[in-house]
């Protein structure tokens, strides 16, 4: 689908989505619980229904109701299940580990770039521990054995979601185990967003130094109705669009105690210049001089996009850097974002982790490619605030991998 946004003014208020991440982690958690969860969930997309579907796929019973997910959760698992991960690697890479844990005899079906995202080290370290896997890159991927208990060590600056992956999947062990972590961690919070919901739903889980340790816990304590909080990532599209627009924005739903890492965006809109203001859940974002800055995309790696467009139009230079595991995303996301914000008439250059943008008064507008990716397809919409001609986005059906109703809470905003 292609879409064209004709230099929209835009001005108001919006509600943030739910959270995708927070949603992934508390749909697990209810399927390996004791008892029936509700969780209060006011927005759904692709990705959150394939980790739905796949803890279906196991024996979970999971319903959609007045927005919320009533799950009842894995009593016996299902063999020979087909599971289907779309292509959301966190689905992928937080459902290996735990169906091993089951000793779940399954497929898993990918679709896009899925297949050809790094699941090393996560799957040698499966395998040594008892897990039965096909070769990396078949797909469907089969996932047989059982997974043993014991002392696991594993490289955390490759991908937070192998770290994740395994503190689901341990508890759900014979015996206690460990998990240390060597080498430097990237993207520390979403490790925080697991513990949080692991907590919640009674893990026995306690931490010293780099080590993790677990004790079996066999099934988890439903608490019987949980909330899915606003969603920071997808939220930031609508931040930056203040930043970047002749009024102020304002999104409401947020908290900003969250332990998504991605509420970091307030802190770089006012390093650019931009006026932030918190009101309790409320955040407002409007327009000063931007001015270029320097940025460690190493704990925040799926804001680069929509930073990029704000520094697309920024005084002076902005620096992203630490940002090398993009080129792993539902795209090459360093030379995706690239590729777009040129084709509307910035200047900007890819770097081996990240990308240098020199600020220009204003894009030109044009025609870019989504390349399949949510990110890239909403990061040319916000860029569409400030070029002289529309902008026409081809592939713009992307959204619906986390936001299906971005169009829609776009066009809501216009003046």
């Amino acid at each position: 689908m292609n879409y064209t946004f004709d230099r929209p003014k835009l001005s108001g208020r919006i509600r943030a989505i739910s959270s995708k991440s927070e949603a992934h982690r508390q749909l697990i958690c209810a399927a390996l619980a004791d008892g029936e969860t509700e969780i209060v969930c006011s927005d759904t997309n692709l990705d959150i229904d394939a980790t739905a579907g796949c803890l279906r796929s196991l024996g979970a019973d999971i319903e959609r109701e007045n927005g919320s997910f009533c799950v009842r959760p894995i009593y016996a698992v299902k063999g020979h299940a087909l599971l289907d991960c779309g292509e959301s690697g966190s689905t992928l890479r937080f459902i290996i580990p735990v169906a091993a844990a089951l000793g779940a005899d399954c497929k898993i079906k990918m679709h896009g770039r899925l297949p050809s995202r790094p699941l090393s080290p996560l799957y040698e370290l499966l395998c040594e521990n008892g897990a039965a896997l096909s070769p990396v890159g078949e797909n469907p991927f089969y996932v047989g054995g059982k997974l043993k208990c014991g002392d696991f060590f594993i490289r955390a600056d490759v991908s937070s979601q192998f770290i994740s992956g395994l503190l689901f999947a341990l508890p759900l062990l014979e015996g206690k185990s460990s998990l240390t972590l060597t080498g430097k961690a990237e993207s520390l919070h979403y490790i925080d967003m697991t513990l949080d919901a692991l907590r919640l739903f009674g893990a026995g889980i306690s931490k010293k130094g780099d080590t993790f340790y677990i004790n079996p816990i066999k099934k988890f304590k439903s608490p019987g109705r949980t909330y899915v909080g606003g969603d920071w990532s997808n939220a930031a599209f609508f931040l930056c669009a203040g930043a970047m627009g002749k009024s102020p924005l304002t999104v409401y739903g947020l908290d900003p105690a969250s332990a998504q890492g991605d509420k970091k965006i307030l802190d770089i809109l006012t390093l650019m210049g931009a006026d932030v203001r918190i009101k309790d859940s409320e955040i407002t974002v409007s327009r000063n001089r931007l001015r270029g800055i320097e940025v460690d995309a190493s704990q925040i790696p799926d804001l680069v996009p929509v930073i990029a467009t704000v520094a697309s139009v920024c005084e002076g230079k902005t620096v992203i850097y630490n940002a090398g595991r993009l080129r792993l995303k539902e795209s090459d996301r360093i030379e995706s974002v690239c590729r777009m914000l040129t084709d509307l008439g910035g200047k900007i250059s890819p770097t081996g982790d990240g990308m240098i943008i020199e600020g220009v008064p204003e894009l030109s507008g044009g025609t870019v490619d989504s390349f399949n990716d949510h990110r890239i397809a909403m990061s040319a919409a916000v860029a569409s605030l400030v070029s002289l001609g529309k902008v026409t986005v081809t592939g713009m059906e992307a959204v619906n991998k986390s936001y299906p109703s971005f169009i829609a809470d776009f066009n809501s905003l216009r003046v």
